[in-house]
């Protein structure tokens, strides 16, 4: 890999030990796919030191006092990546884990990913450090109030638009809407995506990434000359985007024959009865006790006789350890980040086709936009008329990034990079530099 220096030349940009760092460091991951795509565009010096760096890091103090009487003070940032190609989109998350890295690779991620399919978004990201499940209702609204009002001043349907994401919800973003629209004394319902529909949701928002993920494979399959009747898929994680794309691909013909959650999982050759599963799950609260079936690992589903893996849980958890073991013929990636930059080239050597994150979860970003241009049209569209739409972009990115790939004879992940900075890099060049 190469990478073009301030003086024009190609050289090389990293020795092993930041590959090593790639699978470790979440920013550095990401980085190592965009200086592949980078390097293959022959980007200018100029504009990949400036596609490199995020325009805005805000790291914020969020004082809130809890329900015991004692103050807290959490820490929040909020990251705007790029804002080219329009107002920063990204979601908010709540949790332990949450780093400046962390933060910062995924509003670069959402950059590529409202790039590759082609919506007038940038990127962002936010969290604050916290456990909310040791928090009350009552914490999580001062909490959520707080925060938004930290970093009010890049919030706006013209700026900075949040989302739920990790441990947030819908309610969370009805406060953050609230809370902006009493400082600017009128409602302002696009500030925010993912609301509940009676505040300027959209319909059609839920299923979004889960839908999204199933057209993209459907597509894929059908790529491949492949049958989507008998396709035997496997999920990992069984939230919200697992559990739906599992649902989808079931009524379009395929097979489910395992699915999971934290704890682990359950597998069936011959085929679960996923709303079955979902039913179970919802009462039960765990899928060990489903009955009739094997009970397995998370790890021993990675590694199941199936044409079609979708990770749809946690990041790096394909990494150079166990792609080896990989069976599927197909990894459509439900979460961001699932598959580390060393596993990466192990899948590419066994001919698996990977349908990257920045495109196969994509869907919920698109319905995101479709949300935020009916709150400031002030109207709203049907579910048809949501799901129609989104088919019709998704289709035509897995087609578009499909094509880059057999052009470059690169990966599916490597191509959507390159259209992903090519269109970011398209508008700096037409936009120019101000000084």
């Amino acid at each position: 890999m190469s990478n073009v220096t301030a003086s024009g030349h190609h050289a090389p940009i990293r020795p092993e030990r930041d590959t090593f760092l790639a699978d470790e460091n979440p920013f550095e991951a990401m980085m190592a796919r965009f200086d592949d795509a980078a390097q293959r565009l022959k980007l200018e010096p100029g504009l990949y030191k400036v596609l490199r760096s995020p325009e805005k890091q805000i790291i914020v103090s969020v004082p809130i006092l809890r329900d015991n009487g004692e103050v807290e003070v959490y820490t929040g940032y909020r990251v705007l990546y790029n804002t080219a190609r329009g107002p920063a989109k990204g979601g908010i998350r709540f949790d332990m884990g949450v780093t400046l890295d962390e933060v910062k690779a995924l509003a670069a991620w959402m950059t590529w990913k409202c790039a590759v399919v082609n919506i007038p978004f940038g990127g962002s990201k936010g969290g604050v450090i916290c456990d909310p499940s040791t928090m009350s209702n009552a914490e999580l609204e001062r909490m959520t109030r707080r925060y938004a009002s930290a970093i009010i001043e890049t919030l706006g349907p013209d700026s900075d638009v949040p989302a739920p994401d990790v441990n947030t919800n819908e309610r969370m973003m009805a406060w953050i809407m609230d809370t902006y629209s009493m400082h600017k004394r009128h409602t302002v319902t696009a500030v925010v995506t993912g609301k509940p529909i009676e505040m300027g949701g959209s319909l059609g928002r839920r299923e979004a990434t889960g839908r999204g993920c199933m057209l993209v494979t459907r597509e894929a399959l059908k790529k491949m000359g492949r049958p989507l009747k008998g396709t035997r898929v496997a999920v990992q994680g069984f939230g919200n985007v697992g559990s739906i794309s599992a649902l989808l691909m079931e009524r379009e013909g395929m097979t489910v024959v395992a699915v999971s959650d934290k704890e682990g999982g359950i597998y069936n050759p011959k085929g679960l009865n996923v709303p079955d599963v979902i039913q179970h799950l919802q009462a039960r609260k765990t899928l060990k006790t489903y009955p009739n079936v094997e009970i397995i690992t998370n790890e021993q589903l990675l590694a199941l006789d199936c044409d079609v893996l979708v990770p749809a849980a946690l990041e790096n958890v394909i990494t150079q350890e166990n792609a080896s073991r990989i069976k599927a013929k197909i990894i459509c990636e439900g979460a961001n980040g699932p598959t580390s930059a060393h596993a990466d080239k192990i899948l590419a050597e066994k001919g698996i086709l990977v349908i990257p994150d920045i495109l196969a979860n994509a869907g919920g970003v698109t319905v995101s936009y479709f949300e935020w241009v009916q709150d400031r049209g002030g109207y709203f569209w049907d579910e048809e008329t949501v799901n129609q739409r989104l088919e019709k972009i998704m289709v035509t990115s897995f087609q578009e990034v499909a094509a880059m790939a057999d052009r470059h004879s690169v990966t599916m992940r490597i191509a959507a990079y390159m259209v992903a900075i090519d269109r970011v890099a398209k508008v700096h060049r037409l936009r120019g530099m101000y000084a």
